[in-house]
Formats: structure tokens, C-alpha cells, sequence
């Protein structure tokens, strides 16, 4: 890619009445991806290595890239178009054969659950960080407001 890019990581998973919103940041700026409720599931289930009874639909994937020599090298959200976020898969397949690296449009939160599951880098192009709005005090908000709930659920107030 030509763009210059922005190293995040995930800051948080919090459910939504649509679902859940995705946390992406760093210490300059979080910004927020609006997911599938099932995703942000998963992203969480991939980022606390929940061990699961069957394998689900991106641990397939998983499964197929290993066993095709295929490694998820990153993932690149790229765009913001009428308010959907678009994203790039950057994979790569070694064998006897030599060296291949291919570059896939996908969801950003199906890019994000393989970049965990894979531990591998998040990035933002700059200029959709510029662009998107900085989301810091809602999240500190948010997880203050549920420290608070933690506290009432202890603490009950009758």
C-alpha cells in the first residue's frame, strides 16, 4: 500500500443495542467500528483465547491457511464510505515455489478477528485516522460507567 499507516490496537468491546463497537486506538486517538453482535464476540473470544468445542467460521480459515502455508502478515482498515469502513487483508503463502504476498478486500471486523487470532498488527491509513473522530472520552466514560455498575452489583443500594 502507498498510504502511510497508523499502528492501533484494540482499547475495548462494548456491547450496543446493534450490536458492538469496536475500539480501535492509540494514544493519540480511538475511534470506533459498529459490529455484527456475533463479531464482537468472536474478536473477544480471539483476544482472551477462549477454547471453543467446534472450530467457527474464521477458525476454518485458520485451519485452510495453514494448511496451504498461508500467514496473515496484517490488516489495514482503509476507508470510511457512507458510514461503512473498509478494510485490506494482507496475507502471505511461502513454499518450494518461492514467495507470495496477496492483498484482499474484507470486513474490517473479519480482518480484525484474524489479525488477533493470528496476533498480528492493526493498522489505519492516515488519512482515515485524520478523518475519523476521536472517540477517548466516551470510551473512559464508558468503562467508568460500567466500574460503577461493578460497584453498585457489589455494593447493592436498596
Amino acid at each position: 500500500m502507498q498510504n502511510e499507516v497508523v499502528p492501533v490496537q484494540i482499547r475495548a468491546i462494548i456491547p450496543t443495542t446493534a450490536g458492538a463497537a469496536i475500539f480501535l486506538g492509540n494514544e493519540e486517538k480511538v475511534f470506533a467500528i459498529q459490529v455484527e453482535h456475533a463479531m464482537g464476540a468472536i474478536i473477544g473470544m480471539f483476544i482472551q483465547k477462549t477454547p471453543k468445542e467446534r472450530p467457527l467460521t474464521h477458525d476454518l480459515m485458520n485451519s485452510v491457511f495453514r494448511a496451504f502455508g498461508i500467514t496473515v502478515e496484517r490488516v489495514v482498515i482503509t476507508e470510511l464510505k457512507h458510514s461503512t469502513y473498509y478494510a485490506r487483508l494482507i496475507l502471505q503463502q511461502k513454499n518450494e515455489l518461492g514467495r507470495k504476498i496477496v492483498e484482499l478486500d474484507a470486513r474490517p471486523s473479519d480482518s480484525i478477528a484474524l489479525a488477533v487470532a493470528h496476533g498480528k498488527p492493526i493498522y489505519v491509513t492516515r488519512s482515515l485516522f485524520d478523518e475519523v473522530e476521536d472517540m477517548s472520552k466516551e470510551l473512559a466514560a464508558s468503562q467508568n460507567q460500567d466500574e460503577d455498575d461493578d460497584e453498585e452489583e457489589e455494593n447493592p443500594l436498596f
